[in-house]
């Protein structure tokens, strides 16, 4: 006879809770239910290790059954069963669950029963107006019949079955048109085969149904001959547990092109396990190149997360740096402690230590790369530098000291990539720093004056032709205690005792012709001197301390930046035959210094890559000055 119990009188209000607010899709029922089943069948299999009664399958499998006619839908699995005491204690959470206790913390989703019967069964009234449980025990001499609508009572009663393991059949619900709610779809072979790839796919016991295969008739007028057969699902076990030596390389690439929706191969796969205080299994991908979207707003970094294989989310944010969030790929682990949906994680201490291993695995591997296979790792680079440099800037350079040795440049002197270390090693002992020129491309930056002083000395120039470079090096400041110096910035110090002594005596003698100059473009620049890093050139800009030339033109295009200026003084080279007649004009008449100076200004500008500031006003002084000396 049939046992009916009721559930408690908070019981509506939990189960409410549990199917309109803890799951986002009520397609995940099915990934709950099966999820249940597999987790059975673990345990009559270790069950069966250590207890005489409880007998090994000869296969293991769980089995989907539709029945369109009659609108439900089983799954059924040959796992350990059930004991009336177990229906009641594991099915019966509910019934058990009319504390305040148990209802805050299943508000809070903070109930970590995941693998057990229990919640994730309950997700099954999502979808069905009443559900049936058939179950038989290695412990029990009866097998048992549990059902119910969800609501105020469910019951137990005997009923006959042979095999152990447990049956579910769900009554689905009518559907809902008003709110465009089509439960028959998940009676469709196709709707049941994409829940089980997506959610799945990689659960160790083959999930089976019987499908209907169709073969076109060779005669005309024929109908197409309609077949049933067996069919497994899923993929059982998946492509990262398998022991990396039996994997080839085109297996590697088609499950990632396929997975992430790439046609290339990808250029670096990352396959790592951990075992020990952290277990877990890590399939990552560096792609050959950047996503169109990869530099947008639309772009979501993330690895997809599973838990024992099964899918839980589709992009972790939490599991991948923002310097290294070019990577795809997925993390597997039993360890995570997942919330009562499965779909969030409860606690993230755990994914905090796996995100920590990947960081410095992938790390590692890119050091590698850049050490035995430079050529791939230059691929790498000029794919990604950007999202490296601006890891560097990042959080006030919390990552520096992650990043500066993955950083690579090309020099005056070199047209293939070199490591700060590189640079280094190849320094004479008398360089003091590591210099830098900024601008858009090599040709533009060999041609600046600010170059001639190196140039002179033969010291190596590391070229900044990223936008970000400027902020990165202002973060980085130093590499192996040797510190970052402009050649566009600040004094120079490539002067000898004697250069120094001479350029003194030369700024005290043309002390007035500077401070006519620099009174003349005193809504200009901040100051006028005499050059130390000019050999050949006449004349360049160079900026004082703090925001640098390039990183005013860079600020300038951003809504906010425009109000933002460097210090711009201009440097005028005392050895060039153009001071020799700037010295003459000054002597003969010194109101026309300031036609000169303005002049010397916008060639400084033009120099340096800035737009001339009033071009029709240049193009008259020019005029009149070719004029005058024709004179």
């Amino acid at each position: 006879m049939a046992k009916t119990k009721e559930f408690q009188t908070e019981s509506k209000k939990l189960l409410n809770l549990m199917i309109n607010s803890i799951y986002t899709h009520n397609e995940i029922f099915l990934r709950e239910l099966i999820s249940n089943a597999s987790d059975a069948i673990d345990k009559r299999h270790h069950l069966s290790l250590v207890e005489e009664k409880v007998p090994k399958a000869d296969n293991y499998e769980i089995f989907i059954i539709p029945d369109k006619e009659n609108r439900t839908l089983t799954i059924r699995d040959n796992g350990i069963g059930m004991t009336e005491e177990e229906l009641t204690t594991q099915l019966g959470t509910i019934a058990e669950s009319g504390s305040k206790a148990f209802m805050e913390k299943l508000e809070k989703k903070d109930i970590d029963i995941i693998g057990q019967f229990g919640v994730g069964f309950y997700s099954a009234f999502m979808v069905a107006s009443r559900v049936f449980v058939k179950t038989r025990s290695p412990f029990s001499d009866t097998a048992l019949l549990w059902q119910s609508e969800g609501e105020s009572t469910y019951s137990i009663d005997e009923t006959k079955k042979e095999d152990i393991g447990t049956e579910i059949t769900l009554v689905l619900r009518e559907d809902d048109e008003e709110n465009e709610e089509d439960y028959s779809t998940f009676l469709e072979e196709h709707t049941i085969k994409r829940l089980i790839k997506k959610y799945s796919d990689y659960v160790r016991y083959p999930i089976k149904m019987e499908v209907t295969k169709t073969e076109p008739s060779d005669k005309d007028g024929e109908e197409d001959k309609t077949t049933k057969e067996i069919e497994t699902l899923n993929s059982q076990i998946p492509i990262w547990k398998r022991p990396k030596n039996e994997i080839k390389d085109e297996e590697l690439n088609d499950f990632y092109k396929r997975e992430f929706n790439d046609f290339d191969d990808p250029l670096h796969v990352i396959h790592t396990s951990v075992e020990g205080m952290l277990t877990y299994t890590a399939l990552l991908f560096i792609p050959k190149k950047p996503s169109q979207d990869f530099y947008t707003d639309k772009f979501e970094k993330g690895l997809t997360l599973y838990s024992k294989g099964v899918f839980i989310q589709e992009k972790n944010k939490d599991l991948v740096p923002e310097h290294f969030r070019f990577l795809r790929g997925l993390v597997d682990s039993a360890d995570l402690s997942l919330n009562i949906s499965r779909e969030m994680l409860q606690h993230n201490r755990q994914l905090k230590k796996i995100a920590s291993h990947l960081e410095k695995k992938v790390k590692n591997e890119l050091e590698k790369m850049q050490k035995n296979d430079r050529e791939k790792y230059n691929e790498f680079y000029d794919a990604y530098r950007h999202i490296l440099k601006y890891g560097v800037y990042d959080q006030f350079g919390a990552n520096k000291d992650k990043l500066k040795d993955l950083l690579m440049f090309k020099t005056n002197k070199s047209d293939d990539y070199l490591t700060l270390k590189e640079y280094l090693e190849r320094k004479p002992e008398e360089q003091k720093h590591i210099y830098y020129a900024s601008g858009k491309n090599k040709d533009q930056i060999m041609n600046l004056p600010q170059m001639d002083a190196v140039k002179s000395k033969d010291f190596e120039v590391l070229l900044f032709t990223d936008e970000v470079d400027e902020f990165m090096v202002q973060i980085l400041a130093e590499y192996d205690e040797v510190s970052f110096k402009s050649v566009q910035q600040g004094e120079s110090d490539l002067l000898d005792e004697e250069e120094k002594k001479k350029l003194e005596e030369s700024e005290k003698d043309y002390s007035k012709l500077l401070k006519t100059l620099k009174k003349n473009l005193k809504d200009k620049v901040k100051d006028v001197k005499l050059s130390g890093r000019l050999k050949e050139s006449p004349v360049c800009l160079v900026s004082g301390e703090g925001l640098s030339l390039e990183m005013e033109k860079v600020l300038s295009q951003m809504p906010e930046g425009a109000q933002m200026k460097a210090e711009k003084i201009l440097e005028i080279n005392p050895d060039h035959e153009l001071f020799k007649a700037l010295k003459n004009v000054h002597e003969i008449n010194p109101k026309k210094v300031g036609d000169y100076a303005n002049l010397l200004y916008h060639q400084a500008l033009l120099i340096e890559g800035y737009p001339i500031e009033n071009p029709r006003e240049m193009s008259e002084l020019m005029t009149k000055l070719m004029v005058e000396s024709t004179k």
